[in-house]
């Protein structure tokens, strides 16, 4: 484990500072993505590994002056570029681990993942863990603001059947960590799944 916060950190750490400037188009992406989420004013939700905290500005937006967004990132220059650009205004920014949050269970209505899952370093158990900080019947989304093929072909790949994100690997996922997928979107420009806490509301 700590060897993949370490590949982690290193990764994002050394993009940090031109991140924003690199994908500058993603913003209405992220807004498009956050509205389907279907947050409610007064809300509580989490960016988990929010990076440069690109959606606080829409998750602040939808749950108003009277909810509650945090956005946790493992990588420290990240952070630092979130609150360089003033989205620390928008919602709390904490240096964390989406592995051992520090959020009382049941705590939040919904949890916001941008490019997350393909760097969770033990997937079932991480998103166990966000399950577990967000009320029965809260909602996940896990994003991208390019499809799976897209981003596969941005790195020089293509992708497999045993990709973690494509729909059947995910679902069964999700399944085994508390969720339900509820909508799985693929294509070149996005790439959305979302899912509901299971458990009695």
């Amino acid at each position: 484990m700590a060897d993949d916060h370490t590949h982690v950190q290193e990764f994002f750490g050394a993009r940090a500072a031109d991140w924003d400037s690199r994908f500058s188009d993603d913003g209405p992406a992220y807004a498009a993505a956050v509205a389907d989420l279907g947050l409610r004013p007064g809300g509580r939700v989490l960016d988990a590994g929010c990076g440069t905290g690109r959606a606080l500005e829409p998750l602040r937006a939808a749950v108003g002056p009277h909810g509650s967004v945090l956005g946790i990132d493992l990588t420290p220059e990240m952070l630092d570029e979130a609150q360089r650009a003033g989205r620390g205004r928008s919602g709390m920014l904490l240096l964390g681990d989406v592995a051992r949050l520090p959020l009382r269970s049941g705590s939040l209505d919904a949890v916001f993942g941008a490019g997350l899952i393909s760097h969770l370093p033990q997937p079932a158990a991480n998103l166990r863990e966000l399950a577990r900080v967000v009320r029965p019947g809260g909602a996940l989304a896990l994003f991208h603001p390019i499809g799976r093929a897209a981003l596969a072909a941005r790195h020089g790949r293509t992708i497999s059947d045993d990709d973690l994100r494509a729909e059947p690997n995910l679902r069964s996922l999700l399944a085994g960590s508390g969720w339900r997928l509820t909508s799985y979107t693929d294509r070149d420009d996005r790439f959305l799944a979302l899912a509901v806490r299971e458990g009695d509301e």
